[in-house]
């Protein structure tokens, strides 16, 4: 299963170290991004899904840093649905700038209640969006 989607980011000042160099955990505040943008092209937000008692979290991530992103790179960041079962999807997640791969990452996304903390089954709209 792949949905590919892709969505562009800007490297900032605030994004780097004193040598212009993108601090290696801001790639993962890009692939939160990414992801949020493409759950917003699903028809859903984060609010959203808060205010239906849905909670999506991290449950396990995978990373390799390959090459340096640096101040002014226009990065393009990818969230490509690998799988999925009744409460739990997988991105395969790469940065890259100008083509050229930096970063990649596999993210385990948990569906749980909001308040139990509990895993829930994915909402089926959710998980219509997910077959495409």
């Amino acid at each position: 299963m792949s949905q590919e989607f892709r969505w562009p980011v800007t490297v900032y000042i605030e994004d780097t170290d004193a040598g212009g160099i993108v601090y290696y955990v801001n790639y993962l505040k890009y692939m939160e991004r990414a992801r949020s943008e493409w759950l917003r092209q699903c028809g859903f937000t984060q609010r959203e899904l808060l205010e239906a008692g849905i909670q999506l979290v991290v449950h396990h991530l995978e990373c390799r840093y390959a090459k340096p992103a640096r101040l002014d790179d226009s990065l393009l960041v990818s969230a490509d649905v690998e799988s999925h079962s009744s409460c739990r999807l997988r991105f395969r997640q790469e940065v890259t700038c100008r083509g050229e791969p930096l970063c990649d990452a596999r993210v385990d996304i948990a569906c749980l209640d909001a308040i139990r903390l509990k895993p829930k089954r994915w909402p089926p709209a959710l998980a219509a969006a997910f077959n495409g």
